[in-house]
């Protein structure tokens, strides 16, 4: 079928006006408004005709689409290629015909406004052919409006279709996602939900639309849900939060919920799209984790401070061992410190500080050498981030610095001070101890293979794989270990 509708148009009667006046401008019995295609000839419009079209091959007008203009045929039995045409030797007897040709925007020939008579005629005045000519344009001019309108609906209508199917296919694959999913409007009136979400919660559909999702939370997490939403909306950031949503069964349970916003090409926000997901089983068993991980931490610091209390009853029997006793218990201590930093062992004992962050360990582990709330210690650089398993050779390791700095250098002159620096360069963290303002250095110190340069050594080498530099300058020590990044943190 044309582009052009010819049953469509025929049907319609929409150029019938143009051929009524055009016979009624040449005085001729009959007008047609015809459309030629590759086996037959529609008349889209007649006046004074019954057909509504004929074969291709015995029409009159594919003349005129071959002769690429208007053409004019006075007596049909005087001209070779129409006497024995079926249309001239039998109904409609064809005898005079004029027609003005149907010109596309292409610049092709469709089909022609023309007129009949069954009686051989002079020939159409000149202010007839012009008038016949306008009233092919306007023919013609309806006919594009009218393929426009139709490409246009076609257009919608696939459209439409194509949205449906789009939809029809999101919908199965949100039913089918073990997900609860759900949209909202761009101002978060919730419109959608899939089918699991009405599993869950048992509600009927359509009773948690608009704001009614919201009375689905525990009465805890109601307003804090809408402080976050409300957030998201207003800024475009992504959404998330977990909360207990009601189930079916009248319980809450722990679901993680996410939203995402959808934008057009302007920046916009034309969607949300958000998930609910169940994760009560394992919110209770981090719960249960914390809990037991809790009481292992307790116990832990518990020995340590058994372990440090049976060194201090060992010195009250040796007193000669005292100073060696008071080491060791105070590096002890320095481990508690450190694991009570990264596993504290309740609410009450957790550090203030990030439990990842060198920095508050180095500040946890220095505020015994800050009295009065006196600075000694500065820690500068940048903050890196730890584990559980680097702490405690960090802790041994910064412990005996300062205090072989408290004992002989920097921390043991008043004024005296120690700058850490803590600079990130991967794949390695170099951290520098520089003393300054302690006794001045004029040799290299005797004595620094002992037990504490060894506890030093070891912390920093084998269990950090690092290395140690030392610099006996006279303004004090400066100390640099570099450590790989992976030493300090699990990937």
């Amino acid at each position: 079928m044309s582009i052009y509708d010819a049953h469509g148009v025929a049907a319609s009667g929409a150029l019938d006006d143009l051929t009524h006046f055009a016979a009624a401008l040449c005085d001729a019995p009959v007008a047609l408004v015809t459309l030629i295609e590759a086996e037959y000839q529609h008349f889209l419009a007649r006046t004074g005709i019954g057909l509504d079209g004929t074969p291709a091959d015995i029409s009159f007008c594919i003349h005129a689409i071959a002769a690429g203009g208007p053409i004019e045929v006075p007596d049909t039995h005087l001209d070779a290629r129409f006497v024995d045409n079926p249309l001239v030797t039998a109904e409609p007897f064809v005898r005079f015909y004029a027609g003005a040709p149907l010109r596309g925007d292409d610049g092709a020939i469709l089909g022609t406004l023309c007129v009949l008579d069954t009686v051989p005629r002079a020939g159409l005045t000149p202010l007839q052919w012009q008038g016949l000519e306008v009233l092919a344009r306007g023919a013609m001019a309806r006919l594009e409006g009218r393929r426009t309108a139709r490409e246009q609906d076609a257009s919608e209508a696939q459209s439409r279709r194509a949205l449906e199917e789009s939809d029809l296919r999101f919908r199965t694959l949100a039913d089918t996602m073990p997900q609860m999913v759900w949209s909202t409007r761009p101002d978060g009136f919730h419109d959608y939900y899939n089918a699991r979400w009405y599993e869950f919660t048992g509600v009927p559909q359509g009773t948690t639309d608009g704001e009614g999702w919201n009375d689905m939370f525990h009465a805890d997490d109601q307003e804090r849900a809408w402080t976050i939403w409300r957030h998201s909306l207003t800024t475009g950031e992504p959404y998330q939060i977990e909360y207990r949503l009601k189930h079916f069964d009248g319980t809450y349970r722990w679901v993680l919920g996410r939203a995402l916003p959808v934008r057009d090409a302007g920046g916009a926000i034309t969607r949300w799209f958000g998930t609910c997901t169940d994760i009560h089983e394992q919110k209770l068993a981090l719960e249960e984790r914390e809990i037991i991980s809790q009481e292992l931490s307790h116990r832990i610091k518990n020995i340590f401070a058994v372990i440090a209390g049976l060194i201090q009853f060992a010195a009250r029997a040796r007193p000669e061992f005292a100073p060696i006793a008071t080491d060791l218990r105070q590096r002890i201590t320095a481990l508690g410190r450190a694991h009570d930093f990264v596993r504290p062992h309740s609410a009450q004992s957790r550090p203030t500080a990030q439990q990842d962050s060198l920095k508050g360990l180095l500040a946890d582990l220095f505020a015994p050498y800050a009295p009065a709330g006196e600075s000694r210690v500065l820690v500068k650089g940048d903050d890196v981030v730890i584990d559980d398993r680097s702490a405690t050779p960090l802790a041994l390791l910064f412990h005996e610095l300062a205090t072989n700095a408290s004992k002989y250098g920097a921390l043991s002159a008043e004024g005296g001070s120690v700058t850490v620096t803590i600079a990130s360069e991967e794949p390695q963290v170099v951290l520098r101890w520089s003393e300054q303002g302690g006794p001045l250095i004029a040799t290299t110190p005797a004595g620094t293979g002992g037990f504490g340069s060894q506890l030093i050594e070891m912390s920093a080498i084998r269990q950090l794989g690092g290395s140690v530099e030392r610099d006996w300058r006279r303004e004090g020590l400066v100390l640099t270990v570099t450590v790989p990044m992976t030493s300090l943190r699990r990937r």
